[in-house]
């Protein structure tokens, strides 16, 4: 008789599953492992950012499948409605479900008892799982989230792997790391002088983002580009800020083309954890522009981190990218554009000057959108 964790792998390959994305729980920790053995899988920083990461495998034709506790469903709330559900993309989501069975923490109960209602309030698809038996729904429904592109919970207690004869694996031994921080390259651009605006900066790559995946940052930013020309190789965003870089690494590790997110400093500070993910996984074909203008530019230009004490370049460094560039002109990040990303994921630091072009919204609704760009990265 199999073990719990092995029936569930069997029933994830039976409905075709193939990429997933993890936080840990102390209840399956015998199943993570089996899950990064079994499929292409993405350990998180955040619950968040493995929504935007599994839209972009979507996007790319996959099947994805999170695996979190319930204590994290608060933190993907927003973009499993703002994304997932407003784009019409499929995820299937098993949550341990703390807080109810035999819970000693008292911190898990109180996500613990309103989980269901949080779903049922949001509109989400769930289904209790109390039992190894209970399992057995499993097909059928992921059948369903996969053909009908929506998002369905798991919440699996407890008491399912309490006959399981599987143990944890050891902990990886743990590399010597520096003692003393990396530092970026001496190419600091102070904010002063002539600095381009945003749009400015937008139109003098548009030449070189032909052929690539493009997902653009909400607001401002999607309307400015789809002014300088639009493409259906675009993912313009329409909500889920902090989102963009998520989305962009998920498609950048579900398909072979080059990928371009260009991202802004607020969006960045919101999920800076995706950068991490993105340095440990290392996709080759995957740019990120920071375009940094100091402003949370879409909502009235109140002031970012960034204008102050943060260097995006250096968060990214920090988080073990090493493939980072600064600048404060347009024609050197047009530049820097026309080869591809090169060793590993590749970070640029845009600077830019506060302001927003005139323009209007982007004339297309989400399933359109979605549509256009699914068919490029199938082409």
């Amino acid at each position: 008789m199999r073990n719990p964790e092995e029936e569930l792998i069997r029933i994830l390959k039976g409905a075709g599953v193939d990429f997933t994305a993890s936080l840990p729980c102390d209840r399956i920790k015998c199943l993570i492992p089996l899950i990064a053995e079994n499929f292409q899988h993405v350990p998180l920083t955040r619950e968040e950012e493995g929504v935007g990461i599994c839209a972009g495998a979507a996007l790319a034709g996959k099947r994805p499948a999170m695996f979190i506790q319930n204590s994290g469903l608060g933190n993907m709330i927003n973009a499993l409605l703002s994304l997932t559900g407003l784009y019409g993309l499929p995820l299937a989501i098993f949550i341990s479900h703390r807080g109810v069975y035999k819970e000693q923490v008292a911190a898990q109960v109180p996500m613990g008892r309103h989980a269901a209602g949080i779903l049922m309030g949001a509109q989400i698809g769930f289904t209790p799982v109390d039992s190894v038996q209970a399992l057995a729904l499993a097909p059928s429904i992921l059948e369903g989230v996969y053909s009908g592109n929506k998002a369905h919970a798991f919440l699996i207690s407890p008491a399912v792997w309490e006959g399981s004869g599987l143990k944890p694996p050891l902990p990886p031994a743990r590399e010597k790391r520096p003692s003393a921080p990396v530092s970026c390259p001496e190419r600091q651009s102070p904010r002063r002088g002539k600095i381009p605006a945003r749009h400015e900066l937008l139109s003098a790559i548009w030449p070189f983002l032909e052929g690539r995946a493009v997902v653009c940052n909400l607001g401002f930013p999607s309307r400015e580009l789809y002014s300088a020309g639009h493409r259906p190789s675009h993912f313009y965003m329409l909500g889920s800020m902090g989102m963009a870089t998520p989305i962009g690494l998920g498609i950048a590790l579900s398909s072979g083309k080059e990928v371009v997110v260009i991202d802004g400093d607020g969006s960045l500070l919101m999920n800076p954890g995706v950068l991490a993910t993105a340095a440990s996984l290392s996709p080759k074909n995957l740019t990120v522009i920071a375009i940094d203008n100091g402003v949370y530019g879409s909502t009235g230009s109140q002031a970012t981190f960034t204008g102050t004490c943060v260097d995006l370049e250096m968060v990214a460094r920090g988080f073990g990218i090493r493939n980072t560039f600064k600048t404060g002109d347009k024609e050197e990040l047009a530049r820097l554009l026309e080869k591809p990303a090169g060793k590993g994921p590749r970070f640029i630091h845009a600077l830019a000057s506060a302001g927003n072009l005139d323009t209007p919204v982007v004339p297309l609704d989400s399933l359109e959108i979605k549509r256009q760009v699914m068919e490029f990265l199938r082409g």
